[in-house]
């Protein structure tokens, strides 16, 4: 899922508790699954993730890609699409306690992730993401977060920075924006800019990238150059929304937000 921006909301109150737990163990292997058997549930959840603004199908999506990830213990993508699905739907769920328990879910299948390919940069990116959701959910838990977050995100531009259109530069940035600073937290504004402009040169039609870019114009004192990077996240916005793509409803009024 490529909304990164809401996943590091500010916390103002942290506490100790642990980020990480032991993660809960993937649902058993099927009886008669096979990699041949991966590849099919892998083709079926890209399918329902294709038409994830209807809430069952994004459900029926994550669903797939773990049955997927079970079925084959060598590879990590059942997962990553598994991560990525329950992330779209944190930020259209309700409930608080749903928002909690997917948040929970995602932060263990990436440290299954991890487990399985402790060098790939996806799931490092993939669980920084996860735990931001789950700091968000459970703050008691955001000041570990945070700080594993950093490193995860460092990690996974030194493996892919290209990684979800540049998500690792670009929600780095987004935290180093809206985190406290020290001593509570890693928050540093100035030295959010290079990595938001990392996002942005990497992927500049990418509206998340433009926003986060505006952002962290903004918050250097740069507001006419922040204003031109949220009319570019309004027009690209605008675009993929005539394209069909579910979050850029989203990504438009963060830009308008941003100009207002």
């Amino acid at each position: 899922m490529r909304r990164a921006a809401s996943l590091v909301a500010v916390v103002l109150a942290l506490a100790c508790a642990p980020a990480l737990r032991e993660p809960r163990p993937l649902p058993a292997k099927a009886p008669g699954a096979s990699a041949a058997g991966a590849e099919d549930l892998l083709r079926k959840a890209e399918a329902a993730w294709a038409a994830r603004s209807d809430p069952a199908r994004a459900r029926a999506a994550q669903e797939l890609y773990l049955e997927a990830a079970s079925a084959d213990e060598t590879r990590v993508d059942g997962l990553l699409g598994a991560m990525r699905a329950a992330s779209f739907r944190i930020e259209r769920e309700r409930d608080a306690r749903a928002r909690e328990r997917l948040a929970l879910e995602a932060v263990g299948l990436g440290q299954w992730c991890l487990r399985r390919a402790p060098a790939d940069g996806a799931c490092s990116y993939r669980l920084a993401v996860a735990l931001g959701q789950q700091a968000r959910e459970r703050t008691s838990t955001a000041q570990d977060a945070l700080q594993r977050m950093v490193k995860l995100l460092r990690e996974a531009i030194a493996a892919d920075p290209r990684v979800d259109d540049a998500g690792p530069h670009r929600v780095l940035a987004l935290v180093l924006l809206r985190a406290p600073g020290w001593p509570a937290g890693p928050g540093d504004p100035e030295a959010a800019l290079p990595e938001a402009r990392a996002a942005a040169d990497l992927f500049p039609e990418d509206a998340e990238n433009q926003l986060a870019l505006g952002e962290a114009l903004a918050a250097n004192g740069r507001p006419g150059e922040s204003r031109a990077a949220y009319v570019r996240a309004a027009n690209l916005a605008a675009r993929d929304a005539a394209a069909g793509v579910p979050e850029a409803a989203r990504w438009r009024e963060e830009a308008q937000a941003g100009l207002a």
